[in-house]
């Protein structure tokens, strides 16, 4: 049973339960209601002088940094070290590892606060540092993202769904959102996917031209989490239906991420997500806008006339991020204790993927013209079936690659199964594949068959499917370069992916869904 948060890290909202972020949330607002009552704020004050916070961010940013420094400096005690982005030694190509390891030895507890346009940097570290801690006798440190690429952004997350809960008066029955501007490289609108989870019930209106709209798997992960979701293309279009949202939340349009052929069309798509004086009759009474900030100078998506209107809630949303750090600061230093279970929850995936199929009957005949029959050994059947020749061909490459079959007297080829679609086929004499090899045959090349053959009678048969992870190879790879796991990162990191419900393969840092065709780097 553990009832703090020493060791916890936050690389994306879904590190912390709906339970304890809740828990977050509640000590927020007792941290503002002691402050406005002007209480002694002492409980929240981490006490150990002995606790470094460091704010790291490898990335250039104003408004987060500035918070963190902010809520960082709240605790007296603890030690708060500053690193400048522009002189940073990882502009020098440093490892990441390398120097987080060395700066946990420097206090008894760290605590990091990271920006890095590398997404998955604190999934990777929150690994790394805590092996290098454990093989030393230290204390495993915290990490929190403050921003991650145009992957996530926990802490902001944080601060939205507070402001969220204090608009709604702390009820979280349910929640009708829309989220307007650039949902494709807005990493704050990434991070709702799972935060809006403290809900109940969730309508999520997706506001966005198709060049800027949600990624699909975005879309998907909020289905799947029980999220009513609807696409519009423009304000103007949203406006035109009646079932219009009482909570908005905006971002800018993120320029230094697109490419030429969206920089085009920059007048259309900044119109599109723009809110005009025009369109204040269509709004319901009680509505809220809300904006990360800070907003562009020249084209604000929410323009500055709006600033005086009741509908204004993005200056207390931007208050409450020193609010929110701060508290987090405190839980993460192991002073705001639970009266649950803080232990990070582990789930391993169990899923049977070497499926032993009967064997029916059991004698090898030579049905495979060109092949030498094999009386002993194995024979991998089905291999990337109904595929083109070429695809069947690269498959069969990477299954030799990856499990280094060179033996000169084993064959392949590509025949036609009995249902006329094409398949490969490798033959294997006097060589049996273990049950490790197998296992790797399934994240290579699922939905073959393996028949181990005696005596010229198959023996054992398996059909097999793919796992629910993919890991420890050295060929993987991330196709996402701005992955940390990406070779092009020089992190050394192996690939790891996860199988999620729609049989695709996330990697288990940035979170990007492949294909198991996309993840080997053969």
């Amino acid at each position: 049973m553990k009832n703090d948060f020493l060791g916890r890290s936050l690389g994306v909202i879904n590190d912390f339960s709906v339970e304890e972020q809740l828990f977050l949330y509640q000590q927020t607002k007792r941290l503002k209601e002691k402050w406005r009552n002007k209480e002694s704020l002492d409980e929240f004050r981490i006490k150990n002088k002995d606790i470094g916070i460091y704010i790291v961010f490898i990335e250039s940013s104003t408004r987060t940094k500035e918070s963190f420094i902010n809520a960082a400096r709240f605790h007296r005690n603890a030690r708060v070290s500053i690193f400048d982005s522009s002189h940073s030694s990882f502009n020098k190509k440093e490892s990441y590892a390398d120097t987080f390891n060395m700066l946990t030895g420097y206090s008894d507890y760290s605590i990091f606060v990271i920006r890095s346009k590398l997404e998955g940097t604190c999934k990777w570290l929150e690994q790394s540092t805590s092996e290098f801690a454990l093989r030393n006798g230290l204390a495993i440190p915290s990490f929190i993202n403050g921003g991650d690429g145009k992957h996530e952004h926990p802490t902001q997350e944080i601060l939205d769904e507070f402001s969220f809960l204090e608009q709604k008066k702390w009820d979280t029955s349910h929640i009708h959102i829309a989220l307007v501007g650039d949902l494709l490289h807005g990493r704050t609108v990434h991070s709702k996917v799972n935060g809006l989870k403290i809900f109940k019930e969730v309508t999520v209106d997706l506001i966005a031209p198709n060049e800027l709209q949600m990624p699909h798997h975005y879309i998907e992960k909020m289905k799947m989490n029980g999220f009513n979701v609807r696409i519009f293309s423009s304000i103007e279009e949203y406006l035109k239906q009646k079932n219009i949202a009482d909570t908005w939340y905006f971002t800018r349009l993120q320029l230094e991420r697109m490419g030429e052929d969206i920089l085009e069309k920059e007048q259309f798509l900044r119109k599109s997500v723009t809110f005009q004086k025009q369109f204040l009759d269509f709004l319901p009474q009680n509505v809220k806008f809300y904006h990360p900030l800070p907003r562009h100078k020249l084209y604000p998506t929410i323009p500055t006339f709006l600033d005086k209107l009741p509908l204004n809630g993005w200056e207390q949303q931007a208050i409450n991020g020193y609010w929110t750090r701060t508290t987090l600061l405190s839980m993460m230093g192991g002073v705001l204790k639970t009266d649950f279970d803080t232990s990070k929850k582990i789930q391993e995936k169990k899923d049977t993927f070497i499926e032993s199929a009967k064997v029916h009957n059991n004698f090898v005949p030579n049905k495979k013209s060109g092949i030498k029959p094999v009386d002993n050994g194995t024979v991998i059947d089905h291999i990337a079936k109904g595929k083109s020749n070429e695809e069947i061909y690269e498959t069969m490459v990477k299954i030799r690659k990856v499990l280094k079959i060179y033996d000169s007297d084993s064959a392949d080829g590509i025949f036609v199964s009995s249902d006329r679609k094409n398949k490969g086929y490798i033959s294997l004499p006097n060589k049996y594949l273990t049950e490790k090899e197998i296992k790797k045959l399934s994240a290579i090349s699922p939905e073959v068959t393996v028949n181990i053959i005696k005596n010229q009678h198959v023996e054992e048969k398996y059909r097999i499917h793919l796992p629910p992870k993919v890991y420890g190879f050295s060929k993987l790879r991330c196709k996402n370069e701005n992955c940390i796991s990406h070779p092009n990162n020089g992190e050394g990191i192996k690939g790891s992916f996860i199988r999620n419900k729609n049989g695709e393969l996330v990697c288990e840092y940035c979170e990007t869904p492949h294909t198991f065709e996309e993840i080997w780097n053969v």
